[in-house]
């Protein structure tokens, strides 16, 4: 196993990936909850908020970062 160098990763992408990680993956688990209770609509809403999360994460990292 070796070390992983991050010295090289600047904090405004390291709080830009934080965020939506956190908000990717919240609203993916709110969404499975939403389903377990049977309030699908609720459900699918979280879903596709996840969905469009991940592509507004992917156009930022695209944009700013690369």
């Amino acid at each position: 196993m070796t070390l992983v160098d991050v010295s090289q990763i600047s904090a405004a992408l390291f709080i830009t990936g934080a965020i939506f990680i956190l908000l990717f993956f919240g609203l993916l688990s709110l969404g499975v909850l939403k389903m377990f209770q049977l309030k699908y609509r609720q459900g699918w809403f979280s879903f596709i908020g996840a969905v469009v999360s991940g592509a507004v994460f992917g156009i930022i990292l695209n944009t700013w970062f690369v």
